[in-house]
């Protein structure tokens, strides 16, 4: 019963999406329908990508190009603007988890030697809001996003007439908190750090499993192949990234899977959540992203509406708020209070104000946007 609890306590969003599937299954026994349940495309991309993105960090890419990025950097506001940036724009193509995993431990570095601590908080605090809204401007940027896009076979062209005004103003916004922080010289000396040369052949290969990673999002490559190719490729550059994969994360899409798929035959359950969506895709769905996040969220609702472009919005957005909101939100927060002299109170209350604040904006333009547009 320990184990159990600790584990729980590790992956609390898996434990509840296991236990609602189970609970769901004492409605309607296991049969046949279950084989319809999941969808297949959404978890070989999602695979795929974990182990391509995995191969580009294992080699450095990420810490190159940031390095180089960062040399120019002589002041805490410019440090930060290239931080929230990057996390912005690397988000779009290797998902916000990633971009937080690889910016959040290197702000961590550059402030140690810094002294700031307000502007360490702020600094973390707007990558985590950059990672979450950079990665809804893409199909690939997201768990959600991978979801909605295959799952309502919505054309590319719709996915970004819905996504860019949200984007656009979203980067605007922290654009402008970023020029917020302070003038003040680094102490520390970033982008002297000196990192091994990339391999060419791996990197190679990695970036050309990213391609293909992407042309099969976009329904031009089968998903099977892009199964095939990653696995054997990945196995002989390194068989050690199959131990990197989020297995956690494909558990609880699975898990949704089901859960979604048998509340939906209950025809009492699909009336009441089809009746509560209707035309408040957008506010439901942010509401509830506060609660469970925006990833179960979206594949929860996604079984109760047709109107696929306010849902995706609606989870997006929804990935702002809470810490919960965004299981990525919680990748800053617990490098963040490991870290020496942190000050965890004073981070929930910097990082709520800003996400609520830009929550409520962008829900509001995200209102007008559909209503009008």
């Amino acid at each position: 019963m320990k184990r159990f609890l600790q584990w729980w306590k590790g992956q609390p969003v898996l434990g509840i999406s296991l236990l609602a599937a189970l609970v769901s299954m004492c409605f309607v026994p296991p049969d046949a329908g279950y084989l319809s349940y999941c969808n297949r495309a959404v978890l070989i991309q999602l695979f795929c990508l974990m182990l391509t993105v995995a191969g580009l960090r294992s080699i450095g890419v990420f810490e190159q190009v940031t390095q180089n990025l960062l040399k120019r950097a002589g002041t805490v506001r410019r440090v930060g603007l290239f931080l929230v940036q990057l996390c912005f724009f690397s988000a779009m193509l290797v998902t916000n988890d990633v971009a937080l995993l690889t910016f959040v431990p290197l702000t961590l570095l550059l402030f140690r030697d810094i002294g700031d601590e307000k502007s360490r908080i702020r600094v973390i605090v707007l990558e985590t809001a950059a990672a979450n809204l950079g990665s809804m401007m893409t199909p690939v940027g997201n768990p959600q996003n991978l979801y909605l896009y295959a799952a309502y076979q919505l054309h590319t062209g719709d996915f970004f007439r819905t996504m860019f005004p949200a984007g656009v103003l979203s980067w605007l916004v922290l654009l402008g908190l970023s020029f917020l922080l302070p003038k003040t010289p680094c102490a520390g000396k970033p982008g002297e750090t000196t990192l091994p040369v990339i391999p060419k052949k791996p990197a190679a290969v990695y970036l050309l499993l990213f391609l293909v990673c992407l042309l099969t999002v976009f329904r031009v490559i089968p998903d099977w192949l892009c199964l095939v190719l990653t696995a054997v490729l990945v196995f002989f550059c390194d068989k050690r990234l199959f131990a990197q994969a989020d297995y956690c994360l494909l558990g609880t899409f699975v898990c949704f899977f089901v859960f979604v798929g048998n509340i939906a035959r209950v025809d009492a359950v699909r009336a009441f959540f089809a009746g509560v969506m209707q035309g408040r895709e957008l506010w439901v769905s942010a509401a509830l992203s506060q609660c469970i996040s925006n990833v179960p969220a979206a594949v929860m609702l996604s079984g109760f509406t047709e109107n696929a472009k306010a849902l995706l919005l609606g989870v997006n957005l929804g990935g702002l708020g809470t810490p919960i909101a965004s299981l990525a939100s919680l990748i800053s927060y617990q490098f963040y209070s490991k870290a020496a002299h942190s000050r965890p109170g004073k981070y929930l209350g910097i990082f709520s104000a800003v996400n609520f604040g830009m929550l409520a904006v962008l829900l509001a333009v995200g209102w007008l946007q559909l209503r009008f547009f």
